[in-house]
């Protein structure tokens, strides 16, 4: 009965981790895939080998968290975690049916504290301390990307701005059985060294993503004691690249054109910002999700740079509001950086919004939706069952 139990558990965390891959490949090459620096399908396959060293690695502090920490391992039997699983997965699967990426970390935690709270063995300090995470994460990936885009990115821009030119960016021919490889007929190697960094970048977050999502799918089999770390960060990582292969086409489009317009420097500063909260939560063991900081950072980046048409007193007094409604990243760079304060709003009006109001409506509402129904489907289960 246990074998069958067993088997049952790891369809489930298969089901979490495909719905995972759908929304953390999004996340991770959204913006790449938008700006047609890669296609999807290679962003999937670097996608899949980079959650699985994140999970190899940083993963394992996060598994002791959810599968430890939470609440006692003990309270983690088969059954208990089959349904856990479950309400992860149904969760997750909400927010994938309408194209956005869930905060899955957020849908674990509820999910697991659902079932501390119904048997009162929740690890209040604990819970505490990733909810504090949680709110602190988006407003320091907010003012990271405001201070970039207000005082550095148009420096960035001057010397480094490249934008994707029109054809293949490689030639690849064969002489024989060797490859000959030259650059596309409009490529420069500015372009090149451009994008190579765009893609490294994902390959990071990928990474950051399977430290902390890996985890999500497997935690409470861990806990269990029915099912080692490695075995099941093989079984995670083989069922998130399967969603990042099939149904994250639909979040990399949701990312990468839906939310806003990004030019390659501005996803740079994105990925990198995102990818560095999530990798240093990860490490301490703190459960959480790319989604936030990726969204945050663009919403300040953009707002960080609309704000040099006004000085610090003149946005904090409100005499001078920032513009919202365009999209600063794609104006074009003057030859000489003006002072912050002496730009003109008409030379960063670019026709374009930098963020949609309804894209974000949606994102936001689903992040708060998810969690919600795997916290309570799971406290409604287990007080229910244990009457």
């Amino acid at each position: 009965m246990l074998e069958l139990f067993l088997i049952i558990g790891v369809l489930i965390a298969v089901f979490v981790g495909f719905n995972i891959g759908g929304s953390s490949a999004g996340i991770c090459w959204g913006v790449p895939v938008g700006a047609e620096v890669i296609t999807k399908n290679w962003a999937a396959l670097l996608f899949t080998f980079f959650v699985f060293l994140g999970g190899w690695t940083v993963g394992r502090r996060v598994i002791d968290t959810l599968g430890r920490g939470l609440v006692p391992s003990d309270m983690f039997t088969l059954q208990a975690s089959i349904m856990i699983l479950l309400f992860i997965g149904l969760g997750i699967l909400i927010a994938n049916l309408y194209g956005v990426p869930v905060p899955t970390s957020m849908t674990a935690v509820g999910s697991i504290a659902g079932l501390g709270l119904a048997t009162g063995t929740l690890n209040w300090e604990i819970l505490g301390r990733i909810v504090t995470w949680w709110l602190v994460t988006p407003v320091i990936a907010f003012w990271a990307g405001a201070v970039t885009g207000r005082y550095i990115y148009p420096y960035l821009e001057r010397y480094f701005k490249s934008e994707k030119s029109k054809g293949p960016i490689l030639d690849i021919g064969w002489s024989g059985v060797k490859p000959k490889i030259k650059l596309g007929p409009n490529t420069t190697y500015q372009e090149i060294i451009s994008i190579t960094i765009v893609i490294a970048i994902g390959c990071f977050m990928a990474f950051s993503a399977g430290a902390s999502n890996v985890p999500n799918a497997v935690a409470p089999l861990v806990g269990s004691g029915e099912l080692g770390e490695n075995p099941a960060i093989i079984i995670a990582t083989l069922a998130i690249g399967l969603g990042g292969f099939t149904i994250a086409r639909r979040t990399m489009d949701s990312v990468g054109n839906d939310l806003t317009e990004l030019p390659l420097l501005a996803a740079v500063i994105v990925a990198v910002v995102a990818a560095t909260i999530t990798t240093g939560l990860s490490y301490i063991g703190i459960p959480i999700s790319l989604v936030m900081g990726t969204v945050m950072t663009i919403v300040g980046l953009g707002w960080g740079r609309a704000s040099r048409v006004a000085t610090v007193k003149q946005v904090a007094t409100g005499e001078q509001e920032v513009d919202l409604t365009i999209n600063p990243l794609l104006a074009e760079q003057p030859k000489k950086v003006a002072k912050i304060g002496e730009e003109k709003i008409e030379d960063i009006d670019t026709g374009e919004r930098l963020v949609r109001p309804k894209a974000i409506a949606k994102f936001v509402s689903l992040w708060i939706i998810g969690p919600t129904v795997s916290a309570g489907l799971s406290y409604a289960f287990f007080t229910l069952t244990l009457i």
